[in-house]
């Protein structure tokens, strides 16, 4: 039987994190690290892992991703928690991607390139939410991802609240384009219009409890 620490938890032998190189880890990295946690994500060379997600951020995910999968052109895909590599510095995850159907390179894949991507979607978290207001968009700005899309949580409700974003290819920085709130109805990357109070609807219709 293991002992119990002072706060509550079962000791347990320490975990060796992975000692990084003196120039910092590199994209091509996460492929390779033994033992890292599921959707760890690379910021400028440094590991960031991921905390215990909520009912809200999973059930915004699954709204979203079949939502632009209904939506989508024959000639685009719609994928959710697949990483892009921006640079060789940089590999994010963001929670839902667009990108067209000949990005895909097999199944063992595990990223896609910055210049296929459409439309980036970040559920903003707890832990998150400086990443996913801040860095995360310049990086994909900067990377010439034509639109992101930044969705929160509306306190009051518990309803998701959609910051649309189009890049501006001159600059090569974002302009907000609509703030949307029960109800999100856009034109690019391509016509969707999405039921946001459907949240905690299941795909057949009914609701969750």
């Amino acid at each position: 039987m293991s002992a119990v620490s002072d706060d509550g938890l079962d000791d347990e032998p320490a975990y060796r994190w992975p000692i990084p190189p003196p120039e910092g880890w590199t994209a091509d990295d996460l492929d390779r690290i033994p033992g890292l946690p599921p959707h760890t994500e690379l910021i400028d060379g440094s590991l960031v892992f991921m905390s215990p997600q909520t009912a809200f951020h999973a059930r915004c995910m699954r709204l979203m991703e079949n939502s632009l999968l209904q939506w989508a052109p024959d000639h685009l895909d719609v994928m959710r928690e697949m990483a892009i590599k921006l640079d060789a510095k940089n590999r994010p995850e963001p929670d839902v991607l667009v990108f067209p159907l000949e990005a895909n390179t097999g199944s063992k894949q595990t990223w896609y390139n910055a210049e296929d991507i459409l439309l980036a979607v970040e559920v903003v978290s707890a832990d998150s939410r400086e990443r996913d207001r801040e860095v995360k968009p310049r990086k994909y700005a900067a990377a010439g991802v034509p639109n992101f899309w930044r969705v929160e949580e509306d306190d009051s409700k518990g309803l998701p609240v959609v910051y649309v974003y189009e890049l501006d290819p001159a600059t090569k920085s974002y302009g907000l384009t609509g703030i949307f709130h029960e109800r999100l109805k856009v034109s690019a990357p391509f016509d969707i219009e999405i039921d946001l109070t459907a949240i905690d609807r299941r795909p057949g219709g009914s609701s969750q409890g």
